[in-house]
């Protein structure tokens, strides 16, 4: 690993905080209908305009904000709540979700998505999860897989991907599921001053194929977790700096590429990341690193399922985890 310079973990430091177009605030009609309560049936909100909230005010309705038209949203809770504990949300259930519209079809016969942009969610305490994706849920969405299977893969998930996101000074408290989850492609997604909670059957933090330049910074994480509590699946040039990390047993941050599952070749190595100055409690028996580089090497019995292409995981199942920076990372 090569040292990190001054100057770059000065940049790991900056908010990417929103700053485009903003989009109108929530009118009465529209704060009513957030705020009333989710029934069988109306279960969900579309979120097109920007929503300030007061303390004591809770959303159980799901927030969806999908395509173009929640470019700009910014969600100021106040220290407002929004989703539900009981009862527990199934998969696909998500207390916020913001995903691109589409596809529709291109003049040149390539999908075109339609990806929201410059969001910001800011003092919020979220029961649930998070989940930010565009042309897939995960790795094994049907349009991620059939985009693998051709060179470019890593440009066009990007550019179908939502992107510029900030969550500041919020809790996210995880109800068995991941409480935040970026999906194939997603870039420039902050994490910022606040406080992940709960439990996850998986992990906290999930950094999925094809995505870049995401920033966890200066967070209070402390998630019963079944594996690592940070993923960072051939997801490449994030930060992750400055965060407090409580271990139950299990590693802090693996970085790895999931070679061939569900049939999707991945193409992006988990390389160029910065992991700086984090510091790690264990809170059990078990003493495990707090990073692992390279924790896979294809070393999973789906690693054959993308045989056939000249490229990617499909040509080589191995990490390939090259060019990034460890430094500072220390036990509390």
């Amino acid at each position: 690993m090569r040292h990190a310079t001054a100057a770059t973990l000065a940049g790991c430091l900056l908010t990417a905080i929103p700053a485009a177009h903003a989009a109108p605030p929530c009118d009465d009609a529209a704060r009513k209908k957030i705020l009333a309560p989710a029934v069988p049936g109306d279960e969900s909100v579309r979120l097109a305009c920007s929503l300030r909230l007061s303390e004591g005010e809770h959303v159980t309705k799901r927030i969806l904000l999908e395509g173009a038209s929640a470019s700009g949203v910014a969600i100021d809770c106040n220290g407002a709540r929004i989703g539900r504990s009981s009862p527990p949300p199934a998969f696909g259930q998500f207390a916020i979700e913001i995903r691109s519209g589409g596809p529709r079809p291109g003049r040149d016969g390539e999908p075109v998505w339609e990806r929201p942009s410059d969001i910001a969610i800011r003092g919020c305490a979220i029961d649930g999860h998070i989940r930010i994706w565009g042309m897939g849920l995960n790795g094994q969405g049907e349009a991620v897989k059939a985009s693998s299977h051709r060179p470019g893969h890593t440009e066009r998930a990007q550019a179908a991907a939502p992107t510029r996101i900030a969550i500041t000074d919020s809790t996210l408290t995880a109800l068995g599921g991941i409480p935040l989850y970026l999906g194939p492609g997603v870039t420039q997604v902050t994490l910022q001053g606040s406080r992940l909670r709960g439990r996850s059957s998986s992990v906290a933090v999930y950094l999925d194929a094809e995505s870049a330049r995401n920033v966890i910074d200066g967070n209070d994480i402390d998630v019963e977790t079944g594996r690592e509590t940070v993923a960072v699946d051939g997801s490449a040039g994030n930060r992750i700096t400055g965060n407090r990390f409580v271990l139950h047993g299990q590693r802090g941050i693996d970085l790895y590429r999931n070679c061939g599952e569900g049939g999707t070749v991945r193409h992006q190595t988990p390389s160029d990341n910065l992991i700086a100055e984090n510091r790690y409690r264990h809170a059990g028996f078990w003493r495990p690193d707090f990073v692992k580089v390279g924790s896979r090497e294809g070393w999973r019995l789906y690693c054959g399922e993308d045989a056939g292409y000249p490229f990617g995981s499909s040509l080589d199942d191995g990490d390939h985890a090259t060019g990034n920076v460890l430094r500072g990372n220390s036990q509390e």
